[in-house]
């Protein structure tokens, strides 16, 4: 019935039309039928069948394109990292650490976006980041930045580290500073060399502030002595919101100053307390186990370490059976 549109195919410049491709007529008479068929063209007045098939054409060329445009791995993910500058500068260490360690796996890097499959994108975090379930997941996280920035412009279809398991994480037993290891500490910083620290260690010990948080405080506009507080400003925060937490314990605080070369002064104070490893956040599980121990109000202590629910301190922050009652209430006293 659609012979007589497509006669004229056959005689058309006695076939040069289809010069320069390896079509025969018949070819081409059978893909022209297949596309009139997908858009109902039995009955069409030839003009109009005519500009369908052109529209189809222009279209599906325009989506073959589109599919078939893509960048490298390495590309992706430094444009990924691009569009997060501003971002507060622990956050854009670690993002730089991940890509660059991406970017130096040539057998992932260099692939096309849209090519990867998840099998890919698990066999890299595994050769790469299998010795630890940590790093793994923060990769993984990187990883999927990567793919959901590509997506986003039309680089791949899809993001493949979507079917990448994320490992649990396996929780280790909290053990806080014991009563004589937190009174070892504030004895070497009340020494002249280290008293620069007299401040940061009360912040960390007693009012559970993170080191990067001590180390972005301005002490003359940040600490309300009067009200005994001290002001987690959004800018200072690790989330980004802002907290007041109480200044408790210790009263001695001068100097009153952030000293700088913070780390290695921190690292040097640890290091004078006969503290040969030291574990990351182990002041502020001792402050939470601390604080929870003596005033049990685990609502407050969510406010005043700056988390989203108290579910985070029962996993992670506090261990109630670590310490005795009484040594708990000498904690505050000690100055």
């Amino acid at each position: 019935m659609l012979a007589s549109s497509y006669k004229n195919l056959k005689t058309m410049n006695n076939g040069k039309i289809l010069k320069g491709l390896e079509l025969s007529r018949t070819d081409a008479e059978r893909l022209v039928a297949e596309c009139a068929e997908e858009i109902g063209g039995a009955g069409m007045p030839r003009a109009e069948l005519m500009g369908r098939i052109r529209s189809v054409l222009r279209l599906g060329a325009e989506a073959m394109r589109a599919r078939e445009r893509t960048v490298s791995v390495r590309e992706a993910a430094e444009a990924a990292l691009a569009a997060r500058q501003g971002l507060r500068p622990v956050t854009m260490r670690d993002l730089r650490y991940y890509t660059r360690r991406l970017c130096a796996d040539a057998a992932l890097a260099e692939r096309p976006l849209r090519a990867v499959r998840a099998p890919e994108c698990r066999a890299y975090l595994e050769r790469t980041y299998g010795h630890s379930r940590s790093a793994y997941r923060k990769a993984r996280s990187v990883l999927h930045t990567v793919f959901a920035y590509g997506y986003r412009h039309e680089w791949c279809d899809s993001n493949p580290v979507d079917r990448v398991e994320v490992p649990k994480v396996q929780e280790q037993e909290i053990r806080p500073l014991s009563l004589a290891e937190a009174e070892r500490l504030l004895s070497v910083a009340r020494r002249p060399e280290h008293a620069a620290m007299r401040l940061s260690l009360h912040l960390m010990l007693f009012c559970g502030i993170r080191p990067t948080e001590v180390q972005r405080l301005n002490p003359q506009t940040d600490i309300d002595r009067q009200g005994r507080r001290v002001l987690i400003r959004p800018q200072s925060s690790k989330t980004g919101g802002g907290r007041a937490v109480p200044l408790r314990a210790g009263t001695h605080l001068l100097p009153l100053c952030i000293p700088r070369n913070w780390n290695r002064r921190w690292q040097a104070l640890r290091r004078a307390a006969g503290f040969s490893h030291w574990v990351p956040d182990v002041l502020r599980h001792t402050f939470a186990t601390y604080h929870a121990c003596t005033f049990r109000n685990l609502p407050a202590l969510q406010c005043e370490m700056g988390h989203s629910s108290t579910a985070l301190l029962r996993t992670r922050y506090v261990n109630t059976t670590a310490i005795a009652p009484r040594d708990a209430r000498r904690f505050w006293a000690t100055k």
